[in-house]
């Protein structure tokens, strides 16, 4: 046998086959730092013809290397060997078969153990793998990472690499791999080049977080033609998470899905569900055990309704404006009429994450339509008004209605400075509740300010609407806003860590479609087409002699003040009645 190093051999016995395999305890001026579990970089190694069969089949299956060669800390027995279940072989097979894959799966299952394992064996047999382990909080994957270090440190000296750099953050090894750990954001690993990203508890993240980093980080890293993305989490409401997995078991994206039900587990049965239960909750159990998805409980909107929401994809995106239906213009070759619209916004407090937002709905027929939606942390009140402007001209002059509560400075730069007409103003005179108002007139003011009375009012319609399915919602952001808009004392608002300015925005909507002024908006609207239909049909089917009133109703509209009627056969009339109904 030709040694390697210095020292004392070692009996290593892989579970497998118990094949004994000589190692080396290396002499401590080979150590790195002084740790008689690491070999430093550039330790001159002579391999037995052994140790080189051995370190061929862990190259070639992860699987095998983790039964044989990973060792964790047990509660009960202290350092052991990792004794793999099935279901956890597959999930490494999940991950070494796929680039993208994502798992949902019970607490306590060893996910952590057997991910670990999976990129330990990542670094140790490839050469310049860069991998970064992600969480929602940097603590958390650093405990990650020191679980990586435990196994790293158990492991034969000749399955180890040199080490280059070792601390609670990052691990070089001398085949040019490296293992960093951070939590989950844009900027956590922006700049570098990683061959394969993990993301822990990814269902865990804040939502803009979440978002942010695929927005900004995911392109780059999905760009090459190896490069892996493992996600893995216990489900927590309707989230990213959520909307990743949904869309790769309907097949609208290319993460290849893996579930773990706690059954799986042995020992766990009946018996133990109901204690479990006995000792959490129901609710807790379907979520943390079951892996359901479920929103906040005590929701605005019913969590029966919430989950018959069927969220899409925008068809288009610019900037943070997510377009859903293009705006429906007049075509004079079909029956198509200009659509109404309106826009409704919420305005940022500049607390915490909290977003500007707006929402665009078609009220031309009902069900009222959500055609697009924008949301955005970072817009300043200077730059907002141009962007709501923008929107609302290509929406076919569609009304806005601002909330004004911490800043009327966007409302007024939309009533000045752009000269927005389709501005809605709310009237608040003779102390009299807010009331959406035709024009500007004293006691008028240019946007709502949310009341707690406005706030009920709207809540309270907001939930008619939606589950009375008088108002489409297709967004998902939105749409996650609303399974954590919940009860808290005698109003709604967002559970902890999540947002709602989106649903408020929703909220001012629901609001505003309780108004006369609304109501008499879209009804005008739909006469007024109603009327253009008919008189086109008159138009077609003009006759020279008189048409026979057939007792149906007469169109009509009153035009500076006095009552105008299609007169029988008058093609002047309908012709200038048409012309004034137009400029309406």
């Amino acid at each position: 046998m030709v040694k390697r190093g210095r020292g004392r051999p070692r009996k290593i016995q892989p579970v497998e086959e118990r094949i004994e395999i000589e190692d080396y305890e290396i002499d401590s001026s080979d150590t790195y730092r002084d740790n008689p579990l690491l070999k430093k970089a550039g330790v001159k190694i002579e391999y037995t013809q052994e140790q080189i069969d051995e370190y061929i089949r862990c190259a070639k299956d992860p699987i095998y290397f983790a039964e044989n060669y990973i060792k964790i800390v047990n509660v009960d027995e202290g350092l052991m060997k990792f004794r793999m279940w099935p279901f956890q072989k597959q999930m490494i097979k999940t991950y070494h078969e796929n680039r993208f894959s994502i798992t949902k799966c019970p607490r306590q299952v060893g996910k952590t153990t057997t991910s670990v394992a999976y990129l330990l064996w990542l670094v140790l047999f490839s050469e310049r793998q860069n991998v970064a382990v992600l969480a929602n909080k940097g603590s958390l994957a650093r405990d990650i990472l020191a679980k990586f270090q435990l196994a790293y440190e158990n492991l034969p000296m000749f399955l180890q690499q040199g080490v280059m750099v070792w601390n609670k953050g990052n691990v070089e090894l001398e085949n040019g791999s490296k293992i960093m750990a951070a939590s989950t954001s844009s900027s956590a690993i922006r700049g570098g080049s990683f061959n394969c990203v993990f993301l822990d508890e990814f269902a865990f993240v804040p939502n803009n977080i979440a978002e942010e980093f695929f927005n900004s980080v995911y392109p780059v890293i999905s760009s090459g033609k190896t490069t892996k993305i493992i996600i893995v989490s216990t489900p927590n409401g309707m989230n990213l998470f959520y909307k990743l997995w949904m869309d790769a078991i309907n097949k609208k994206n290319n993460y290849k899905t893996f579930e773990i039900h706690w059954s799986m587990v042995p020992g766990r049965d009946e018996a133990w569900k109901e204690e479990t239960i006995r000792n959490t909750s129901e609710r807790q159990f379907r979520q943390e055990f079951e892996t359901e998805f479920l929103g906040s409980s005590n929701t605005l909107v019913s969590g029966h309704k919430l989950q018959q929401i069927a969220y899409r994809d925008p068809i288009a995106v610019h900037d943070m404006l997510k377009i859903y239906e293009m705006p429906v213009k007049e075509n004079e070759n079909g029956p198509k009429k200009d659509h109404l619209y309106c826009i409704t916004v919420d305005v940022s407090e500049g607390k915490n994450m909290d977003s500007s937002a707006f929402q665009v709905i078609d009220i031309s027929t009902t069900p009222y339509k959500q055609v697009a939606s924008y949301a955005s942390s970072s817009i300043t009140p200077i730059l907002f008004p141009t962007v709501i402007f923008n929107t609302a001209r290509m929406y076919n002059d569609a009304y806005v209605l601002v909330e004004i509560n911490n800043n009327p400075q966007v409302a007024d730069s939309l009533h000045i400075d752009f000269e927005y007409e389709n501005l809605w103003k709310v009237y608040t005179g003779n102390k009299k509740p807010q009331q959406l108002s035709a024009g500007f007139q004293r006691g008028s003011q240019m946007g709502l300010k949310m009341s707690p009375q406005v706030k009920a009012i709207g809540c309270s319609n907001l939930k008619t609407l939606i589950e009375g399915d008088k108002l489409e919602i297709v967004d998902f952001d939105t749409y996650s806003e609303l399974t954590t808009f919940e009860q808290q004392k005698n109003s709604f608002k967002a559970a902890e860590g999540a947002n709602d300015d989106l649903v408020m925005s929703l909220v001012v909507f629901a609001w505003a479609s309780t108004q006369g002024y609304f109501k008499e908006i879209v009804n005008h609207d739909v006469r007024k087409q109603i009327q253009l239909e008919q008189m086109n049909q008159v138009d077609e089917n003009m006759l020279p002699e008189p048409v026979i009133e057939d007792g149906l109703e007469i169109p009509f509209d009153i035009i500076d003040g006095d009552l105008w009627e299609l007169a029988d056969g008058n093609e002047i009339y309908a012709s200038f009645i048409k012309d004034r109904l137009s400029r309406l």
